[in-house]
């Protein structure tokens, strides 16, 4: 009888061990962050900045007095050394700014923010010995907001290494150090907030969001893996009153990590263009084109010029495939263009007219003046009189380009199709964006001339059971795509 509770004990133990769920995996919270804190520090460094600015305060009249005048002793003390610029004579004064760096290689290169020295006369870098080295600027990208710097000091220098930010989690644990207010050598804790945030900062956002405590003077400096790698560049916050409100943005090292070797190897950056101008896509332009889901980069508009035209894409082109790199987003699009090496024939994948498409494109060099930008529609609330051509499910007018029309809309001579004199208010078209004076270029990738042709596009896609048709309009945004409903 002993003998079989004994076993019945065991049997039960057994079944308990059985039946206990998984942990997870994840890793867990470290019980201190000092040694790794200890490793890091020597690598952070402060930047210190020094720019001369000219000002002139306006001539103000100042009595002369005779050398060594009481009056002229008391002016000089009241007025300092503005006495020249209140004279109407030009005077200079001396503006600092503190941020960050961090150093990736022993030689002396560091990296820092391009807003921490944009417009300095002179950059200081101040190690965690506090031993200050003067830097010298071997290049910057205002793009993805990023500098490099070299320093030549006899001071042993330690670097730190990059990490791969493309396998950074939300929730994983970061830490920032930095020189917030000036307090060199401050370090924060937290974890990854949020991924692929796009702040409006520049045409490369892809910040990492974090909770870590950033602040003014943070910027340039690292944030750090559990593991002492470098993850990303801390950049800029949120907030509405100028401190940390637990809302912080970092450069990914993968964008970093590229461009910094391309400030290294030429002193600035080169970057594949492709001559486009782009959209996101969207529910209802995905279903005007057949496709399940609104994936890829829509092209509203192309360079003649450019590579795309030259490999034959075209207006309503859908990228959603480039150099074997999915592009399921618009933002995708630049970045995967950019970091591609300049003269490569990389093969391109559309979508158009229902059906995916293979082409070749040679990738050129950005011209300096290029952007990946996206323009922005904007809505407006006007109407006009004119009601020629009522499209009542778009509630617009349009008529077709004459001399006179070319003339009121001040079109280019050139201008194909027809132009909405009219948009109603409550209708689908101002909350679309369009606006009297817009061209309406192409209906479902037609060309139209007359309200009856885009009437003529409206019945054929309810014939095809669509629910929206689409748009190529040209306007003060520029040639953009829009997908208005029929149902």
């Amino acid at each position: 009888m002993v003998k079989l509770k004994k076993i019945i004990n065991l049997l039960t133990c057994f079944s308990f061990l059985y039946f206990v769920p998984a942990v997870s995996m994840a890793k867990p919270m470290p019980d201190s962050f000092a040694d790794l804190v200890d490793e890091l520090m020597p690598s952070v460094v402060n930047i210190s900045t020094t720019q001369n600015i000219k000002e002139n305060m306006g001539i103000v009249t100042i009595p002369s007095f005779p050398p060594n005048s009481p009056f002229e002793e008391f002016y000089k003390d009241f007025f300092g050394d503005n006495m020249g610029a209140l004279r109407g004579q030009p005077t200079e004064r001396k503006a600092t700014s503190l941020g960050s760096g961090f150093i990736i290689d022993e030689t002396g290169y560091v990296v820092t923010n391009n807003h921490v020295i944009d417009g300095a006369d002179k950059i200081t870098v101040i190690l965690s010995d506090d031993t200050a080295v003067d830097a010298k600027l071997v290049g910057r990208d205002k793009k993805t907001d990023i500098a490099l710097l070299k320093i030549e000091t006899k001071t042993p220098l330690k670097a730190v290494k990059f990490g791969d930010s493309d396998t950074a989690r939300v929730g994983d644990w970061v830490l920032a150090i930095g020189n917030p207010f000036g307090l060199g050598g401050t370090v924060t804790a937290g974890i990854i907030s949020a991924r692929a945030r796009d702040i409006h900062a520049g045409p490369y956002d892809n910040f990492l969001q974090t909770d870590a405590s950033i602040n003014r003077g943070n910027s340039g400096g690292p944030m750090f893996n559990v593991n002492g790698e470098v993850i990303g560049i801390n950049a800029a916050i949120f907030s509405t009153n100028g401190g940390s409100m637990g809302i912080g943005f970092a450069i990914p090292s993968n964008i970093a990590n590229w461009v910094i070797e391309s400030l290294r190897k030429d002193g600035h950056i080169k970057r594949g263009w492709i001559g486009v101008s782009i959209q996101s896509n969207t529910e209802e332009i995905a279903e005007t084109l057949g496709m399940k889901k609104p994936i890829g980069a829509v092209i509203a508009d192309i360079d003649k010029d450019g590579p795309a035209y030259n490999a034959g894409i075209q207006a309503g082109d859908v990228i959603i495939e480039f150099d074997g790199k999915e592009i399921d987003s618009m933002r995708r699009l630049p970045l995967v263009v950019a970091e591609t090496l300049i003269g490569k024939n990389v093969g391109v994948s559309v979508w158009r007219k229902g059906v995916k498409k293979d082409l070749t494109i040679k990738v050129a060099e950005m011209p300096e003046e290029a952007t990946d930008a996206t323009k922005i529609t904007s809505t407006s609330d006007t109407t006009d009189d004119n009601s020629n051509g009522i499209i009542d499910e778009f509630g617009i007018n349009v008529t077709p380009i004459n001399p006179d029309i070319i003339a009121k809309y001040r079109l280019p001579e050139t201008a194909m199709g027809v132009v909405i004199t009219a948009v109603k208010r409550g209708g689908q078209g101002i909350e679309k964006g369009l606006r009297p004076g817009d061209v309406i270029t192409e209906v479902n990738q037609k060309a139209v001339k007359s309200a009856a042709d885009i009437r003529k596009q409206i019945k054929s896609a309810q014939k095809a059971g669509k629910k929206s048709v689409l748009m190529l309009v040209d306007g003060g945004d520029g040639l953009r795509f829009i997908a208005l409903k029929i149902d």
